[in-house]
């Protein structure tokens, strides 16, 4: 093997990674740092909506399970929401470069505000002001929270083992709340010889705190991006 990891992901996402990860040759272990909760799809209308906008997979999954349209164009955030969708069965799927701004300046390129609303299927917690981006630009768009995000309350036992070893080589993080909640409950545990390996800077600055070997982060915000930085530190 070549290092053992730690997947923070919520569990819908963290598997299909974890799964990634070892046919690369890593031993992985999986602790969600936030545990997602389906919200009531209350007043979701449809009326004028020409495509959906998608910051997380989540909100991709939640509104599938509310509604059985996928005629909808949708724009996601980046290939793992776009994944999502297409696996939903939406057809008309482009991805974005993995931030709220690469996502807005996508919409703006590809769609004209004339068109018809588009609503941003989102959770409680947002990271970036997508709706103010494109209402700025002349876009119509509507907001409907469909998830929530619970923070972990603490670490699987056998988690919590191996990072009190220094077992792990390094741990991913792809969101600053998942980081946060990591770097909670990571106070007092070894992590001098575990590399944190971030999608982005923003994520990077939720566990600076933590002593880490070393931090790295994607030269771009996407899985790809965040998987080549892991195959070269374990080259």
């Amino acid at each position: 093997m070549r290092a053992r990891l730690l997947v923070t992901r919520p569990d819908d996402d963290a598997a299909r990674l974890a799964a990634d990860l070892e046919a690369r040759g890593f031993s992985v272990d999986t602790a969600p740092m936030l545990s997602i909760r389906p919200l009531p799809a209350r007043d979701l209308s449809l009326h004028g909506v020409v495509a959906l906008l998608v910051t997380s997979a989540n909100g991709l999954r939640a509104f599938a399970a509310a509604t059985p349209e996928r005629g909808l164009a949708v724009y996601a955030v980046g290939e793992a929401s776009a994944r999502a969708a297409r696996a939903a069965g939406f057809r008309d799927v482009q991805a974005a470069g993995g931030d709220v701004q690469s996502l807005a300046a996508l919409v703006q390129a590809q769609a004209k505000p004339a068109a018809g609303r588009l609503l941003h299927v989102a959770g409680e917690s947002l990271a970036g002001d997508l709706k103010g981006l494109l209402e700025a630009a002349g876009f119509a768009v509507t907001r409907a929270t469909l998830y929530a995000a619970d923070p972990a309350a603490a670490f699987p036992a056998p988690v919590a083992r191996h990072l009190s070893d220094s077992a792990y080589g390094g741990v991913l993080f792809f969101s600053p709340r998942t980081a946060a909640t990591f770097a909670t409950l990571a106070i007092g545990h070894a992590l001098q010889q575990t590399a944190a390996f971030c999608l982005s800077a923003a994520v990077a600055q939720a566990v600076v705190s933590l002593p880490w070997r070393r931090i790295l982060v994607a030269a771009e915000p996407s899985e790809a991006a965040l998987l080549a930085a892991l195959d070269e530190e374990f080259a």
